[in-house]
């Protein structure tokens, strides 16, 4: 390996190093490329209805309608502003959180050719391929490294692979073979970038950088987390933009048509049809979405605990109907906890977790180097709650044989404290794998097989086995050894579990009571996973592992998936595979996940979450950054995401229904009326001071039910409530022209005409701001709840502004005039039968 990367164990020369900089570029982990506000901000014009707009506005200024062209400016304008502020400041928040994979290395390099090695510590985006790396306990390992030498090296990879429990490394197997790097994590002689060193000590050189890493290999399909497949958001917004654009380019000839052929009105109503065609479109839409979006991400960073990365993605979280979550570091903590003491009866006995603790303490103190053990941490831990500590002041150390390389125990050798004069008996007490150790015990083969059948028995329930055994020696000055680990005492059993997140139960259930159904993958055992599901109150079931879904078609595992909830053995790609099946199911799926192995799963999925001590790569790529430790944030966010989509949804109710109203009045005067309806400039000025009150609907507040099932905006729903809501508003419209026709029919010619626009659009004004009470999302919930402040006023300035234009200075300006008294108390009417029929039409819709 050495010879292939042109390196030695002496490492590389400074001006080697230099020259492999230049030829491999820095050692930096791959992540999303961070946009620019510009960028950002002209991405915002890709939006289906921002489009639709624009190309509005191209149609209006063709025809010299400048008002047109402008009002469109302004709402393009203020909606890109807004999408681009509120990913820009989540980008900032998120950059606050991302750490280094790595800050600096421990490396050995030379001056020059014939100067002596020296180790010496340099920033990890300067490695090398070829540089050889020390590794150290705590050390981070800064790229892949194919090991020189070991000395009871373990390194945990649970970022990578998902397994909890730290592996052992050594330098034995066979050498890297090119394209590995990309996989193959259980290679004892291979460290990856993104691990750990958990205990001992190793050399080895360094054999992938940058992207070539297996950290940059764990993309599912090369694809980058940047490339998003479309997302529920993206699905409901081109699918009710699609609708809208299809209904427009068939009104809004069909009001050409009517207007200038059947009316005999010739060009005179090309801009009141592109009027017509600029009021269907609801304009204010990618402005309310943003700023419904942009508000809750707000309040969620404001509350410290959840980043919004990507607007759109609180939409999804509301939408999320699956949630599949990975085990290690999101419902556990990546550490054990003592669970029993087992001794050779079978029961309970504390003197096992005793003499363990003894065991773990001396071998600790006297082992090179001392760093503890996870497994020895917990036994210390728990065995701090026994009578006199333990025991473990009674004794003190003489010698330790830890665990290493090929070695699954490790043997403490002590004597009673104070040591006596003459030291006669010294007492070794062993600890390790079931197996292993069993096999130096004094057991009959019947008395070992039933013990080894226990010890299988406690790790099909997911728990981590350690056995222990003692054995008295004649006290001698030389040195022990393995030999001396023989006829040993059997003394028992130690239990130990992996440690769940404090709060992953309660967001658990949270969860599920809004609907979410949990999915576990995970790369970690069945019977640990069974485990820990139970635990946190969630039935696993029937666990599935990675070689049935090896042997399934996509389709099979759809299925399969739909009706399971656990999945163990997990690889990276088995996780991606399951994302995708549900996903494909027609079921919006989040993943939540910590690790490089999670990060094809969490490309894939809808919405992407991770908690805030993700590895950085994961960071990048996630949607939602929970940056609390408080599982329960995500609940709150889920209630966010909802609650945001409801607004948006009121938005399209009431928006899309009035206007598809006003499309068939405007239709009906067509053939009733001699004259337009309304002048371009009034359904303009109408349409603004419409829009302007509708941007008060993001400061809803649904009811307390709106958060209790998935949120989605759904186009075939909408199109339903659009046309039965906008059939009772052109009723209310073509009622009006009875009034007006009744109370003007004294008045002819040109005054006739202003009269009549100033009616409709009096009534117009009025009808919308009862509409926005009456079908706003707050009122979802039974018996409604307060309208909030900015709503009111919205509605009261709409109101205001429907009866005072006509009468105001600005009325003869936009060709409007005074209306007789007559009209008001039949309106009054027509606003009595209309908000009736709304408040039973809405009632039945419920």
């Amino acid at each position: 390996m050495l010879r292939a990367l042109d390196s030695g164990p002496r490492g590389l020369t400074e001006a080697e190093a230099e020259n492999r900089l230049a030829r491999y570029g820095e050692n930096l982990p791959p992540g999303r490329r961070t946009d620019s506000w510009p960028r950002r901000f002209a991405r915002g014009l890709r939006d289906p209805f921002t489009a639709v707009l624009i190309g509005l506005g191209v149609i209006s200024a063709v025809l010299a309608s400048w008002g047109t062209v402008c009002v469109i400016a302004i709402l393009v304008t203020v909606s890109c502003v807004l999408r681009a502020t509120g990913e820009h400041r989540a980008e900032r928040a998120t950059a606050a959180l991302r750490r280094l994979v790595a800050g600096t290395a421990t490396v050995r390099r030379r001056a020059t050719a014939g100067s002596p090695p020296a180790a010496r510590e340099v920033p990890v985006d300067q490695l090398v391929p070829g540089d050889v790396v020390l590794l150290g306990p705590g050390d981070l390992v800064p790229a892949d490294l194919r090991l020189l030498r070991a000395t009871g090296l373990t390194v945990h990879q649970a970022a990578l692979t998902g397994e909890s429990a730290p592996v052992g490394k050594h330098p034995a197997g066979h050498d890297y073979e090119d394209g590995a790097a990309g996989g193959g994590f259980d290679r004892p002689q291979l460290c990856f970038q993104g691990s750990s060193v958990v205990s001992g000590s190793g050399t080895g050189v360094v054999i992938a950088t940058g992207a070539d890493t297996a950290l940059s290999g764990a993309f599912a399909g090369g694809r980058r987390p940047g490339r998003r497949l479309p997302s529920p958001f993206d699905r409901s917004v081109n699918g009710i933009a699609w609708t809208l654009i299809r209904f427009m380019l068939l009104t809004a000839p069909l009001v050409l048509i009517t207007d200038a052929l059947l009316s005999g009105r010739g060009l005179q109503a090309v801009p009141f049809a592109v009027a017509v065609a600029v009021g269907i479109t609801p304009e204010m839409l990618p402005v309310v979405v943003t700023a419904v979006l942009a508000r809750g991400a707000a309040r969620l960073a404001r509350g410290g605990q959840v980043i919004v990365r990507r607007l759109p993605a609180l939409h999804d979280l509301g939408a999320v109907q699956v949630l599949c979550v990975d085990k290690t570091g999101t419902l556990t903590q990546d550490q054990p906890v003592f669970h029993r003491a087992v001794g050779p009866d079978g029961r309970d006995d504390p003197e096992v977790l005793r003499w363990a603790a003894v065991n773990a303490l001396w071998t600790l103190q006297l082992a090179e180097p001392p760093m503890p053990d996870a497994l020895d941490e917990a036994v210390l831990a728990a065995a701090e709650d026994l009578p006199g500590a333990g025991g473990q002041e009674e004794y003190e150390g003489v010698a330790a044989l830890p665990c290493g390389p090929g070695r699954r125990l490790a043997t403490a050798v002590v004597r009673p404290a104070p040591a006596p004069l003459f030291d006669r008996r010294h007492l070794l007490v062993v600890k390790g794998a079931p197996e292993d150790v069993l096999q130096r015990c004094a057991l009959s083969p019947p008395e070992r097989e039933r013990q080894l059948a226990r010890a299988a028995e406690l790790a099909a329930q997911g728990l981590r086995v350690l056995a222990v055994a003692r054995a008295e020696r004649p006290a001698r000055p030389g040195p022990y050894g393995p030999a001396d680990e023989h006829r040993l005492e059997f003394t028992g059993l130690v239990a130990l579990r992996d440690a769940v997140t404090p709060t992953a139960a309660d967001a658990l259930g949270a969860l599920a009571a809004r609907g979410i159904e949990v999915k576990v993958l995970t790369g970690d055992h069945p019977g640990t996973a069974a485990r820990v599901c139970r635990e946190l109150g969630l039935e696993p079931g029937q666990v599935v592992t990675a070689d049935r879904i090896d042997a399934l078609d996509q389709g099979e595992l759809a299925r399969l998936a739909a009706g399971t909830t656990v999945f163990a053995r997990c690889a990276p790609e088995h996780k991606a595979r399951i994302v995708a099946a549900l996903r494909d199911g027609g079921r919006p799926t989040g993943f939540l996940g910590d690790g490089v192995n999670d990060l094809a799963a969490l490309s894939g999925s809808d919405v992407g979450i991770c908690p805030r001590d993700a590895v950085d790569v994961v960071r990048e790529a996630a949607d939602v950054v929970l940056t609390a430790k408080d599982l329960t944030a995500l609940d709150r966010a889920v209630d966010a995401g909802r609650r945001s989509t409801g607004n948006i949804a009121a938005y399209l109710r009431i928006t899309l229904s009035s206007n598809f109203g006003n499309v068939i009045a405007m239709l009906a005067a067509g053939l009733l009326v001699p004259f337009l309806p309304m002048l371009p400039a009034q359904v303009l000025v109408q349409n603004l001071c419409f829009d302007a009150a509708q941007l008060a609907l993001a400061f809803d507040r649904p009811g307390t039910g709106a958060g209790s099932r998935p949120a989605l905006l759904r186009p075939r729903s909408l199109v339903r409530f659009v046309t039965g809501f906008g059939l009772l508003n052109a009723a209310a419209d073509l009622a009006t022209f009875g009034v007006l026709a009744l109370a003007l029919r004294s008045l002819g010619g040109q005054q006739g005409q202003t009269a009549f626009h100033s009616g409709w659009f009096t009534e117009n004004l009025l009808t919308q701001a009862m509409v926005m009470v009456l079908l706003r999302s707050g009122r979802a919930a039974a018996g409604g709840s307060r309208v909030p402040g900015p709503l009111r006023a919205a509605v009261a300035g709409l109101s205001v502004l429907g009866l005072l234009l006509p009468v105001s200075p600005l009325g003869p300006v936009l060709s409007m005039s005074v209306l007789p008294p007559l009209y008001y108390g039949l309106l009054a009417v027509v606003l009595v039968l209309y908000g009736t029929g709304l408040w039973l039409a809405r009632r039945r819709w419920l």
